[in-house]
């Protein structure tokens, strides 16, 4: 019996169970399972919150063989795209294969999707998404693909790896399989990892306000055997995941050095290095060089990237020596102390080769325990931190973040596009003089817009529904506060009630006039009555701009 089954799917009911407003479309309890399995999987793999993944379901008749859309933000000219196929058996006995033909029909919706001169036949929820993607490509972005196929079972076979050899993507295409086993390691907490180091040649070890530091240089091959044995245990509390070496310059760089004859030697002098935490580490102090390190509880908090690259790399090139080739160890012992401020600050100061998630790092500032504390208050529960998925209720501080930044601080292009920076260079500007009841209002708001979206008919003047979803929120917001007669400093915990009254009861009301805001908006900006003929990749590309904001604002109410 695989217990991890059992679990998965004593999980998948219970969301069914939960949540059958989620499932309403689905007559047939099996494919509820199906569909919880679905979100299930989707939230594990992007490490989203469940409610957080019903956006990204595209899963109906003509869909393309896709049951799930990721897009990520642009970044330097490039963006993620991920695609998600899931299926479930019901006999938790038996293993089975990923079915093969279900990858040549993913293999057919990457071809589809990602040119824009190819018409497809769709549904009306993945139509908008495709369209995004396409809008995105004629603005010249560079996509990067993969592809996660999901099942409860085993990976697909030798004729799966025939369809996708045949495919011909190449690198920017790239095929996962996450299955049920994945999903239990992400929904239960990582053991502690504790190892032994081998240090190579002389070390340096220091002790001083009541921390140690060691220095020295580890060999690669070593790397790759705490990464092939711990796996990601290894990076928990690393602040982004694995980019894929042909997704980033950096990882590609890296792996050219390694695979370079004449580089790879030098490669201590080209990489900046690792940074390790944990709670103790011990050594022969008696021995000069070539130390065995004994250390506890052990995370990489930085070079991350380095690490996955290095153990890529080396694993596809067997035959290649590496036992000249050595990487710069920082190991940090801090744990002992609960000095969680010092390793958010190693952290931060240490990560500059890749764009970071700041999230995290912010979880324990205390603007972000008070905003949880008030939130308790209003009987709500705010998540600083990402710890797995939970309840469906949970509001993360990513949600809160786009949510504030789109409606209260009237950036809803910034909060789509920008997603990666809103704990960065937009912290300060969303989360200073922000109060509990202004966050849980401004995600309630955010989720009704996201929910309507989906239920609204986009044809005619409605074309613009499945991209304005942030510009209605925010306008909804502005709204709001005129049906209450207050400004937006003068909504607290004292009237939270109130507004959340109002709200349930006028949201109808208040969405179909924001819904009129934005098509007297858009004639404006087409200067014509009717835009409806508008290709939708230009009507899509409109609202990742700011200076729609103004022939919003001009809008007389």
């Amino acid at each position: 019996m695989d217990i991890n089954k059992h679990i998965v799917d004593q999980r998948i009911n219970k969301i069914v169970k939960d949540n059958p407003e989620w499932f309403e479309s689905d007559n047939d309890y099996n494919k509820k399972l199906s569909k919880a399995f679905l979100i299930l999987g989707v939230a594990s793999y992007l490490d989203f919150e469940l409610k957080d993944v019903l956006p990204l379901i595209t899963e109906d008749g003509n869909d393309c063989g896709i049951d799930a859309i990721y897009i990520g933000d642009v970044s330097e000219t490039e963006f993620t795209v991920i695609l998600f196929q899931s299926k479930y058996k019901f006999d938790l006995e038996n293993d089975s294969n990923f079915p093969a033909n279900s990858i040549i029909r993913v293999i057919d919706a990457v071809k589809g999707i990602f040119d824009p001169s190819r018409d497809l036949l769709t549904n009306n929820v993945i139509k908008p998404k495709i369209t995004e993607i396409q809008s995105l490509l004629l603005d010249g972005n560079i996509p990067n693909i993969i592809c996660v196929l999901m099942n409860n079972g085993d990976s697909w076979n030798e004729e799966g790896n025939i369809h996708i050899k045949n495919a011909n993507f190449g690198d920017q295409v790239v095929f996962e399989h996450y299955n049920h086993k994945k999903i239990v390691e992400h929904i239960t907490k990582a053991k502690p990892v504790s190892d032994t180091i081998s240090i190579s040649g002389k070390g340096i070890v220091e002790e001083f306000n009541f921390k140690r530091v060691l220095i020295g240089k580890i060999s690669v091959k070593e790397i790759v055997r705490l990464a092939n044995n711990h796996g990601d245990s290894l990076f928990e509390k690393n602040i982004r995941k694995y980019l894929g070496i042909n997704k980033n310059r950096v990882n590609e760089a890296i792996r050219s050095t390694l695979v370079d004859d004449e580089k790879k030697n030098n490669f201590f002098f080209y990489n900046n290095g690792i940074t390790m935490v944990c709670t103790k580490f011990s050594y022969n102090a008696l021995a000069s060089e070539n130390w065995i390190i004994k250390v506890e509880d052990m995370q990489i908090i930085n070079g991350g990237q380095t690490c996955k690259t290095i153990q890529e790399t080396i694993n596809n090139n067997p035959d290649i020596d590496y036992s000249q080739v050595y990487v710069l160890l920082r190991l940090y012992e801090v744990y002992p102390y609960n000095d969680d401020d010092v390793i958010t600050d190693i952290t931060i100061a240490t990560n500059s080769q890749n764009p970071v998630d700041l999230r995290d790092l912010k979880a324990n500032e205390e603007l972000q325990r008070k905003l949880e504390m008030s939130v308790k208050g209003l009987g709500f529960t705010y998540k600083r931190k990402r710890e797995g998925v939970s309840s469906t209720d949970a509001i993360p501080s990513s949600v809160a973040a786009e949510a504030v930044c789109a409606i209260w601080r009237r950036k809803p292009h910034v909060a789509k596009y920008k997603r990666n920076e809103l704990f960065g260079k937009f912290y300060n500007d969303i989360f200073n003089n922000l109060n509990a009841a202004q966050l849980v209002l401004a995600v309630l708001i955010f989720r009704y817009c996201d929910n309507q979206r989906k239920k609204m008919p986009i044809d005619g003047l409605n074309s613009h529904i499945p991209y304005s979803n942030y510009f209605m929120a925010m306008k909804l917001g502005d709204l709001l506060l005129n049906e209450m007669g207050v400004e937006l400093k003068d909504l607290t915990h004292s009237n939270f009630d109130k507004a959340r009254r109002t709200f349930e009861n006028k949201k109808g009301e208040l969405y179909r006039e924001a819904n009129q805001f934005i098509i007297e908006a858009l004639k404006k900006y087409y200067n014509e009555e009717d835009y409806s003929n508008i290709d939708p990749r230009r009507l899509a590309a409109i609202f990742r701009r700011g200076d729609f904001m103004l022939k919003l604002n001009s809008v007389k109410e």
